[in-house]
């Protein structure tokens, strides 16, 4: 029997967190296929150099307070802390004076230190000593078990002990998200660049194979381990993909929907959803120009803008908080939970999706999986997912994104694309099954059929 060893070391040590690739990493543990004669797939973790059972991903419950929450918490804060500090380094006094920033700076260090890093500190101790050990139980690696990367594995420490699994005859294969830190460094922090390359430097050494959440992906990879390591060795790996599924995992039938968000959607007026972290690869700045065209037309559609706020989107945070439409025409919600982006897709009139680049587009299949029409930027990996279903419009012209809208809006028509009715997309468990046995059908076969395979793999 094959054993696939599925990693979610961040998952399972960040259970609180809900962005892209941990909804990913949490949908396809769920939904593993059942163990049969043939494989079974194991939940593991990677910690302190050990291999563990992962039980449950769920953090435990306490009795007297949520430390995990806590944590997640605490960090959110942090994140909205600084970014109010780089706000306040480009206005006056801060601005004119490097004194004064430098003041500010080291007044806003202590803070943080006395009431962020300290108590973070102390909530990752007490996390991992309480509640980490209860969640899993030490494993036995066997040879011939296959190690599958499903998680961010970039920043993770456990690198000696996946070689040394590899030594004791652990196959390893990495899924990859996208190359965007190497394809598009200026989207992202010069540190995350550094570590990202460092780590496909390991992966391209390590893995024995490699698949990607979409065929874009999966050919970026190839042409980029050509790149490092040569034919001759990339002829000995292989090189696939899978699709991404659509369900909301974390509904809750007593959540609450946010009652600022249910009051957009009372009246009238169109309200064109954009979902996403902000952060400068999905373009909001754009989005915002199209829509001042719009605006200025006289429309009266409503861009309500939903994710949290990410890096290097200061003056982009500003301009919304600054922005005459704010709470009129143009709304931002930073902290959404799956129950109330379930009841925005339900009320939408379409989803924007104006970014540079994807590894896949996940809130593409979210939306239009519920019956919401989507229009996207006219980048490849958007044209594989939504293919005739969706209408595109140039990245680098708001007014053909502002054509669209008004379109949409006067006419009730979505432009352009095949009624989103019929569309038809995998849910998580069709998506985890796919990713299980394209990975078994590769470890049962040569290096030169693989070769060939790829796309057409089951």
């Amino acid at each position: 029997m094959t054993r696939l060893l599925i990693e979610c070391t961040y998952v399972f040590e960040h259970p609180e967190t809900n962005s892209g690739i941990q909804r990913v990493v949490r949908n396809v543990i769920r939904e593993l296929p059942a163990a049969n004669g043939a494989v079974e797939c194991i939940p593991v973790a990677m910690l302190g150099g050990k291999l563990y059972r992962v039980l449950s991903l769920k953090p435990l419950p306490t009795r007297r307070w949520n430390l995990m929450g806590l944590r997640v918490r605490l960090e959110q804060i942090a994140n909205v802390f600084w970014l109010r500090h780089r706000t306040l380094e480009r206005r006056k006094p801060f601005a004119d004076s490097y004194i004064a920033r430098r003041l500010l700076y080291i007044a806003c260090r202590l803070t943080a230190f006395a009431f962020l890093s300290i108590p973070l500190r102390l909530c990752n101790r007490l996390v991992n000593v309480d509640e980490i050990p209860q969640r899993c139980v030490p494993l036995q690696h066997q040879p011939g078990d296959q190690l599958v990367l499903l998680d961010s594995s970039w920043h993770a420490d456990f690198f000696p002990l996946a070689e040394r699994l590899k030594r004791d005859g652990v196959g390893i294969v990495s899924v990859i998200y996208d190359l965007i830190p190497l394809t598009h460094p200026q989207f992202c922090d010069a540190g995350l660049v550094r570590v990202f390359n460092h780590w496909f430097d390991w992966i391209a050494r390590t893995a024995d194979g490699y698949i990607a959440i979409s065929a874009t992906i999966r050919d970026q990879v190839r042409e980029e381990m050509l790149r490092r390591v040569g034919r001759q060795q990339v002829a000995q790996r292989w090189f696939d993909y899978f699709h991404l599924g659509s369900e909301l995992d974390q509904c809750s039938e007593n959540a609450r929907i946010n009652p600022d968000l249910a009051q957009l959607f009372k009246g009238q007026a169109a309200v064109f959803l954009m979902v996403s972290t902000i952060e400068p690869r999905k373009n909001h700045g754009f989005l915002i120009d199209a829509f001042e065209r719009v605006w200025a037309s006289g429309s009266q559609a409503r861009l309500c803008i939903a994710g949290r706020i990410g890096w290097k989107c200061e003056a982009l945070i500003e301009r919304i908080r600054r922005h005459p439409e704010l709470n009129r025409r143009l709304f931002m919600f930073n902290s959404l939970d799956d129950n109330s982006l379930e009841y925005a897709y339900s009320k939408a009139t379409a989803l924007v999706f104006p970014s540079y680049v994807e590894g896949f587009g996940l809130p593409l299949v979210e939306a239009m999986q519920r019956g919401l029409p989507a229009m996207g930027s006219d980048i490849p990996v958007f044209r594989e997912i939504g293919g005739e279903f969706m209408a595109y419009f140039d990245l680098h012209d708001p007014q053909s994104l502002a054509d669209l809208v008004i379109q949409q809006e006067t006419s009730g028509v979505f432009p352009a694309a095949r009624h989103v009715d019929e569309w038809r997309w995998l849910g998580w468990r069709e998506a985890s099954t796919q990713l299980v046995e394209r990975i078994v059908f590769h470890r049962n076969h040569a290096p030169a059929v693989m070769e060939t395979h790829d796309a057409d793999s089951p």
